[in-house]
């Protein structure tokens, strides 16, 4: 179902699940339907709109509605992972065709681009976000099929500009994509400013509490593309269950507020760490000396998140040192999710990896700041 023109606050949306109330009982908790099939009637149609859950089912139904509504799409749909969401996208894109990504990017992203690269003889061709005229000259007018951006770019947390990027797709025929995980529409709306599809990995912002994995993606138009997407999704088997999509919507009626509070601990956190004396830099684009600062202002208007990097003044042995030194922020791969992690991501990413190996990823949760800052002065005080 198309996105209808949000009349309500994004956060008033999000707590109410798009107001829902159930209309024979009265509950205010919208219901799980976890049928995996649906009967038909006296002359064997349909009873309702749905046949099997592999192609769509009440739940997941209910979530698209809101994140399409959220978006400002003309329909979202869910998928079982963020990966699986990824890979649908691109199987819409002809063999062989013109695409460009940012030089740093979603690892999982660039590994399956690498894939269909060498299956499907994708050209590939990467900008630099801190290069002006980068992204102008990576793309080809008549050519290139997709620019696929992040906003911000993981985990250096530059910004890209969106319209800016949608302008230089659009003049060369191309389609813009969003990943927009790590900067929901609660404070990013990359289809208000000219994408044509966004993507989030929902096991991150979008559920915030670490016990589901899933994805999405958003389209500004219900076209011929669209329609493909949601093929693709139905014949690959990746729609995410009834169980994972109620999970999601609870999750997401808290995400105005999960990430507001995130968003104000990741800024005393990178504020506290700029100048340390074993810090080289803070990678946050909330701080004034970000590059993308004044983008991320204009763009980011519902805080900054929760995402952030230390540069650490030492080897990738005295960043490891660190976080395993850590008593209060967890260890571990993801973010977005109530609790702070950080991981050493060039050691996550593997031999391939392009991360600075004295960088450590933060994902500021919901915890006190103070106790985060005593954390990890107290773990970098062993370097």
């Amino acid at each position: 179902m198309a996105g209808k023109k949000n009349s309500r606050s994004v956060a008033s949306l999000l707590a109410q699940a798009a107001h829902y109330v159930d209309p024979v009982t009265g509950a205010v908790a919208p219901p799980i339907h976890p049928s995996s099939t649906f009967a038909r009637g006296a002359d064997h149609e349909l009873i309702g709109e749905f046949e099997y859950s592999r192609s769509g089912s009440p739940t997941c139904n209910h979530v698209e509605d809101v994140l399409a509504e959220l978006e400002g799409a003309d329909g979202a749909l869910l998928f079982a992972s963020g990966l699986a969401a990824f890979a649908a996208f691109f199987e819409t894109v002809d063999a062989g065709s013109h695409v460009v990504v940012p030089s740093v990017m979603y690892h999982g992203g660039w590994s399956m681009l690498l894939r269909l690269k060498q299956k499907r003889g994708l050209d590939l061709s990467v900008f630099d976000v801190a290069e002006s005229n980068s992204l102008a000259e990576a793309v080809v007018s008549g050519e290139t099929a997709v620019v696929w951006v992040e906003t911000m770019l993981n985990p250096t947390w530059d910004v890209v500009d969106i319209a800016e990027a949608a302008k230089i797709a659009h003049e060369a025929g191309a389609v813009l994509a969003v990943d927009s995980t790590v900067s929901p529409a609660v404070t990013t709306r990359p289809l208000e400013l000219g994408a044509d599809i966004v993507f989030h990995s929902a096991t991150k912002y979008l559920n915030g509490h670490s016990d589901l994995t899933g994805g999405v993606l958003a389209s500004a138009k219900a076209d011929e593309r669209w329609s493909e997407i949601a093929s693709v999704r139905t014949l690959t088997g990746a729609t995410m269950g009834a169980f994972e999509a109620w999970l999601l919507l609870r999750g997401m009626r808290t995400l105005s507020v999960r990430y507001e509070k995130a968003s104000e601990n990741a800024l005393r956190v990178a504020r506290h760490f700029e100048g340390h004396a074993s810090v080289s830099a803070v990678l946050y684009p909330g701080l004034e000396s970000h590059p993308g600062h004044a983008i991320a202002r204009r763009q980011m208007t519902g805080g900054f998140g929760g995402m952030l990097s230390l540069m650490i003044n030492g080897t990738a042995t005295d960043a490891v040192k660190v976080v395993t030194a850590l008593e209060l922020v967890i260890p571990a791969t993801s973010l977005g999710g109530v609790e702070t992690l950080i991981e050493h991501r060039a050691t996550v990413e593997g031999p391939d990896s392009n991360v600075a190996d004295n960088l450590l990823r933060l994902s500021v949760g919901i915890e006190s700041a103070d106790e985060i800052i005593d954390d990890l002065e107290q773990a970098l005080s062993k370097l």
